[in-house]
């Protein structure tokens, strides 16, 4: 024997994966696999709810700070097809010598359009005129005025499992936010003057 040969230890036989045992792990695989995506499409779903609802809050609250600092009345206009929301404000165009509204799109705000199965479900906007209007399927508004005043308005965001509800208040234009279901409201007009 020569010295470059190097001595091999022999051992048994060659041990394999046999094809059941793949077949087992892949299945095993497979199960735990689909238990976990599950879980992380409801937790997706989950996420687009809060996500516009916590859009809605922010736009309520920009539109309160514009109005106040422009002096003029902004909106928050709600989808008549239930599809979305924006920010809009009347400006005025010097070429018709008229004010027209025009949605408001910058860095802090733009319009915000639901995916997934995301949509008003439960609209209550007591109007300035003091009717209440809750018609989910019909253009609304809310209207933010100059001195810090607002619509009062309650607003269901949900899927159908996972709800927000967002409140404006009118005395103060402030909107907060909460997890849940609207429930019952009371939009009465208080008069302060009355004893």
């Amino acid at each position: 024997m020569s010295a470059d040969r190097r001595a091999v230890p022999k051992t048994g036989a060659h041990r394999a994966f046999t094809l059941t045992e793949l077949l087992l792990v892949i299945a095993v695989v497979s199960v735990v696999g689909g238990l976990g995506g599950g879980m992380y499409a409801g937790t997706y779903k989950k996420l687009l709810v809060e996500r516009a609802a916590r859009q809605f809050l922010l736009s309520a609250k920009y539109a309160r700070i514009m109005a106040i600092e422009h002096g003029r009345p902004y909106e928050l206009r709600l989808d008549g097809e239930n599809k979305g929301f924006a920010v809009t404000t009347t400006q005025w165009n010097r070429q018709t010598t008229a004010g027209e509204s025009v949605v408001v799109r910058d860095y802090y705000v733009k319009p915000v359009e639901f995916t997934g199965d995301v949509r008003f479900e439960d609209v209550k906007i007591l109007t300035l005129a003091a009717e209440q209007v809750s018609d989910v399927d019909a253009e609304q508004r809310i209207v933010f005025l100059p001195n810090g005043s607002a619509e009062t308005a309650v607003i269901q965001i949900g899927d159908g499992k996972t709800h927000y509800t967002i409140a404006v208040m009118a005395a103060t234009g402030k909107a907060t936010l909460q997890a849940g279901e609207a429930g019952p409201v009371s939009m009465a007009v208080v008069d302060l003057e009355e004893p």
